[in-house]
């Protein structure tokens, strides 16, 4: 498969005599297959043909420890090469594993405890996985806090007073009320399954103190509608990435799914004749239907037709940069939309994305009248309180009931 990139005879020579030997050629092939384009493929087989140069030639077959790869990218004078090896080096990993064992992780004290903790919250109390990352991360903040100032206390030696002074020293990190709320939320959390797993004999989280947040205390983040209405207009162009993004963009501003949504959507999920979406997977665990307006079917019919890279993954919107996959990460489909926003001059605030989109088309469609339990089942809300919050920014809807002042105006 070198013969894809390579017609020197020399050249292909050079690069299959080398310690990686065979796996040169799965390597061109995976390349290939995944997409890359004929300039970065040689250039990681470029490297590569160096690395395996680099190799012993004696023994092809040996496994190749990663000593020997830091050798040689350390070799490389800045920074610009030994970041193009290492992803060479990755990528041939993927190729050949066989040849590229993972490094052994160091041994984590509270490995076994943090994965205890993890089976009880996915099997016990069937949380989301990243919902449980962030009660694992707080757990490891209060058992880091334990090992520190705990003198090698076991944690059935831990106190109330214990209790008080890890919650001081987490809440002191943060000033945000729903931080503090949320973080007091999980060490109680943490605290119930040491009591429930008997690591403590005491009932530890009743010593964790309520922080105030009140929910309705503030007005949701949010666009005027003419902003997000030109942030959509200026979204466009030619290429599939282009098309891609105006998708998506159209589908979060008329539907309001969620990141998560957005990225496990899958085609069987796209009803074309009904002109509607089941949204699956959702925050809720329960599946929904949302309508699919004709701009926004337009949009992603033509990705779909013509843009969407020739993938089996069953995922909608994929990553167009080699190699081709579904998009995974919350990051991107943040990326994405953020851009859009920007490329509509709009000033954003700090933390912009798919759910500011969500939350502007929540109030404009309270602004227009639409009953709060048809805006509640669109947006997948479980409770209608927490729709509720949309109803601040309904000012005129507000002004009609306001009652009159007594007595008149003067």
């Amino acid at each position: 498969m070198l013969e894809l990139y390579y017609r020197y005879p020399r050249v292909l020579r050079r690069l299959r005599d080398g310690g990686l030997g065979d796996e040169m050629d799965r390597i061109a092939a995976y390349l290939f297959e995944q997409g890359y384009k004929r300039g970065s493929a040689k250039v990681y087989l470029g490297r590569l043909g160096s690395f395996s140069g680099h190799l012993p030639r004696a023994t092809p077959a040996t496994v190749i420890g990663q000593s020997v790869i830091d050798g040689f990218v350390a070799g490389y004078p800045t920074e610009a090469p030994r970041v193009a090896a290492r992803t060479a080096i990755e990528l041939a990993r993927r190729v050949a594993p066989e040849r590229f064992p993972a490094p052994s992780p160091e041994p984590d004290p509270h490995g076994p405890l943090l994965g205890s903790y993890l089976v009880h919250l996915r099997r016990v109390r069937g949380l989301e996985p990243r919902t449980c990352e962030g009660l694992l991360l707080v757990a490891r903040r209060v058992l880091a806090w334990h090992d520190e100032r705990g003198a090698g206390q076991p944690l059935s030696a831990m106190t109330g007073e214990h209790v008080l002074a890890v919650v001081e020293h987490l809440l002191a990190l943060t000033s945000n009320a729903h931080t503090r709320t949320s973080t007091t939320s999980c060490v109680r959390a943490f605290l119930r399954f040491l009591h429930w797993s008997d690591l403590n004999g005491r009932d530890l989280a009743r010593f964790v103190p309520r922080t105030p947040c009140y929910r309705l205390a503030h007005l949701p983040p949010r666009l005027a509608w003419e902003d997000v209405r030109r942030a959509i207009d200026a979204t466009g162009g030619t290429t599939a990435v282009d098309v891609r993004n105006r998708a998506i963009l159209l589908l979060v501003a008329t539907t309001g799914l969620r990141n998560k949504e957005i990225r496990s959507l899958e085609l069987r999920d796209i009803h074309w004749r009904e002109a509607a979406v089941v949204v699956r997977q959702t925050k809720t665990k329960r599946d929904r239907v949302v309508p699919l307006l004709q701009e926004a079917g337009a949009a992603l019919a033509d990705y779909v037709l013509h843009a969407r890279p020739r993938n089996g993954s069953p995922r909608v919107f994929l990553q167009h940069v080699p190699p081709i996959r579904p998009i995974d990460g919350s990051i991107v489909i943040s990326r994405i939309v953020r851009s859009a926003l920007k490329r509509g001059g709009l000033d954003l605030p700090r933390v912009a994305g798919a759910h500011l989109v969500r939350h502007s088309l929540a109030t404009q469609l309270v602004r227009q009248r639409r009953p709060i339990n048809e805006v509640a089942d669109l947006l997948g809300h479980r409770s209608i309180d927490t729709t509720a919050i949309y109803v601040k920014v309904a000012v005129p809807q507000l002004a009609d009931v306001a009652l009159p002042f007594p007595g008149g105006v003067s």
